[in-house]
């Protein structure tokens, strides 16, 4: 059976799901997007992401075409319709169609297209046990990373820098401090304290990340919010990523060595654990 995705007001099978070859998401990557995990059928930090598409669009003087209650019915009905148990949400919403010019149209109407990605066990990749591998590139994106675009060609390259040299994600790098992965915010620890850079054009405001700051700090774990080296992440005791589709993701080797021990760490394991049951318990 084919999925049922959400295309501008209508449910309709995803065979039938069409757009304008006009729409500017094509034509200039004009839109942004969201992605909401799903585990046990509830939808996890959904208001969080509700909170950063608001602002995604407003930094690109984009309309919203939908509410906030309107857009938690539409997760709600697609997870329902798809039967989807543990999985994933994506959202994206362009500045719609309209004739080709680089000046943004002053009468189209948004675009905004919702589908889903069932992901059985998505809360228990064997990752989580054995930790990921890394690997460090230039960081080419443009800059307002801040805003969650569909401008998404860089991390691609990225990803595929990363399985051809045998590894699992690539950490970027901009003038010798770590940005984040290519689709993650990325963290380490040294010496008890959890290190990851702070918030500014040059990273995505992560959701996760903002829960995982908030759960460490209740945990009595220090944070300090800075730009970190490529070779202080390469000397931590150990490192992580967070993002909605891999929560909490221990990194256990940077470039071909070892983290730390190599192993995964202690304070990626228990904010891990963390997460997961807080979240659970908040999901609607």
């Amino acid at each position: 059976m084919s999925r049922t995705v959400y295309v501008n007001g209508a449910y309709v099978p995803e065979e039938e799901a069409t757009v304008s070859v006009f729409d500017r998401g094509f034509l200039f990557a004009d839109g942004v997007y969201e992605v909401t995990s799903v585990l046990g059928g509830k939808l996890i930090d959904f208001d969080g992401h509700a909170v950063r598409l608001e602002r995604s669009l407003n930094e690109l003087e984009m309309k919203n075409p939908t509410s906030k209650d309107e857009l938690l019915e539409i997760h709600r009905q697609l997870v329902e319709r798809n039967d989807i148990d543990d999985g994933l949400v994506y959202l994206q919403i362009t500045r719609g169609a309209a004739d080709r010019d680089f000046a943004y149209p002053k009468d189209a109407e948004p675009t905004i297209v919702l589908f889903t990605q069932a992901k059985r066990g998505l809360a228990d990749s064997p990752l989580a046990q054995t930790g990921m591998k890394v690997i460090s590139i230039e960081d080419q994106r443009w800059g307002r990373r801040d805003i969650k675009t569909v401008q998404l060609l860089y991390p691609s390259m990225g990803k595929m820098m990363a399985k051809a040299a045998g590894a699992d994600d690539a950490w970027m790098v901009e003038d010798g401090f770590v940005t984040e992965g290519t689709s993650n915010n990325a963290y380490i620890v040294k010496d008890g304290v959890l290190i990851t850079r702070h918030l500014g054009n040059e990273i995505l405001h992560g959701i996760t990340r903002k829960a995982v700051l908030k759960f460490a700090e209740e945990a009595q774990i220090k944070v300090e919010e800075r730009p970190f080296t490529l070779a202080e992440a390469q000397d931590a005791d150990e490192a992580f990523i967070t993002s909605a589709s891999t929560f909490v993701m221990p990194v256990v080797e940077i470039d071909g060595g070892p983290v730390g021990t190599g192993e995964v760490g202690e304070v990626a394991r228990r904010l891990r654990e963390i997460y997961l049951s807080e979240s659970l318990k908040a999901a609607v």
